[in-house]
């Protein structure tokens, strides 16, 4: 948990940002864990037992308010600002009222339209709420990512260190794969996944869900996820994609998210190849264009990185079968909170930031035969230099 005086250091730097985007403040709201941003922002521990509604208000001026419930009244006393104890929905309801006297414009954790539906996380009711006091509700989101993905030095170097785990596991994995395979004993989906769990496990790492390991027509399927009882045996011939994420079990660290593609078999048939082939070009798309505007200085819009892979992917006819965005923000979240690259399941027009962190991962998916998605991770560096972390595949790795 921060001391008290880096959490000042934070508000001002809010403050200052709400200054140049000229609004009265961010209003801060969570009822037991509805809010995962807010409780990122606030540095508030998973082991805090919050079950009631609190809200945390930072004025473009002077100290915080925190409008917390009289059962967990100490809860958030590690934070700068007045306390309002509340009882009742009433009493709740009139420290709003108080907190947000001549207050004309905020910001909160809402996507007009549901644009960004990720950062869109605060109810309808809590929105009436507000805006019953003739306040316009403005989306934190760009807020956000300035406050929850921008890394620190310290950061980075534990995405690095994850990258490596990552790397050293899928090198695991493919070799348990194949001597199973070749020595003709049974080997499933599900062992590979537990295999991979088990390895980051010793390396002092921790993972959301997942990892996915996926063979033939499984491989299709962006979100496959094997179980015991229901995973496919692995034979030789066979397709197989792997999805692993982790990050190191420290405060703060940072994810890695990488998919990697391999045969069982001497070479991929040319219809395989051929869909490979088309998904690293869109990927290498996407890179091009990021580091070419980061050089030039130029600004650079998730969508617009989504747009320039998917292209590829169109041109090639196959655009119906690229059926996610193109790739997602990493931070202490795998799926953090700053830009995707996307503008197909959302329009995620944010600017990409230096120092911050995302996946690139183009797919085809072609039901019942066999998907291709080939995801690596990208920094862009303070001097707005680009880092590819967790490498590049260029071909289809040939097991046997």
């Amino acid at each position: 948990m921060f001391r008290l005086d880096r959490h000042y250091e934070k508000i001002d730097a809010i403050q200052n940002c709400l200054v140049e985007k000229k609004l009265d403040g961010w209003l801060l709201y969570d009822n037991h864990g509805s809010n995962r941003f807010a409780r990122d922002l606030l540095s508030i521990s998973s082991e805090m037992v919050l079950t009631r509604p609190f809200f945390y208000w930072i004025p473009r001026e002077g100290d915080p308010v925190k409008i917390v419930h009289q059962i967990e009244g100490e809860t958030l006393d590690y934070l700068p600002g007045k306390k309002i104890l509340y009882l009742s929905w009433s009493e709740l309801r009139d420290a709003l009222c108080a907190s947000l006297k001549n207050v004309k414009k905020l910001a909160m954790e809402y996507s007009p339209m549901g644009a960004i539906p990720d950062v869109s996380v605060v109810d309808g009711g809590t929105l009436d709420l507000i805006r019953e006091k003739n306040i316009e509700v403005m989306s934190s989101a760009d807020l956000l990512q300035v406050f929850t993905s921008i890394l620190s030095d310290q950061q980075i170097q534990s995405h690095l260190e994850a990258s490596a785990v990552i790397e050293k596991t899928l090198e695991k994995a493919w070799d348990f794969l194949t001597r199973r395979v070749r020595e003709g004993g049974k080997v499933t989906e599900y062992d590979v996944q537990q295999l991979i769990l088990s390895e980051f496990t010793a390396n002092n790492c921790i993972s959301e869900e997942g990892p996915t390991c996926s063979v033939n027509e499984h491989t299709a399927y962006p979100h496959y996820l094997a179980t015991r009882d229901l995973c496919k045996t692995i034979e030789k011939g066979d397709f197989v994609l792997i999805d692993l994420w982790c990050k190191k079990n420290i405060p703060n660290g940072v994810y890695a998210d990488i998919t990697r593609v391999a045969i069982l078999a001497p070479e991929p048939t040319p219809r395989l190849q051929n869909i490979f082939e088309i998904v690293k070009e869109a990927r290498d798309a996407g890179i091009d264009l990021i580091r070419k505007k980061f050089y030039k200085k130029e600004e650079l819009t998730g969508a617009a990185v989504d747009i320039a892979c998917r292209g590829v992917i169109k041109k090639a006819g196959y655009g119906r079968y690229f059926t996610h965005r193109t790739g997602h923000n990493i931070d202490i979240n795998v799926h953090g909170s700053g830009v995707h690259l996307d503008n197909l399941e959302t329009l995620d027009e944010r600017q990409i930031l230096p120092k911050t962190c995302f996946s690139i991962e183009p797919g085809i998916y072609l039901k019942g035969e066999f998907g291709v998605r080939l995801e690596t991770n990208l920094i862009i560096k303070a001097d707005r230099t680009v880092e590819i972390t967790g490498g590049l595949q260029e071909a289809i790795l040939c097991l046997v």
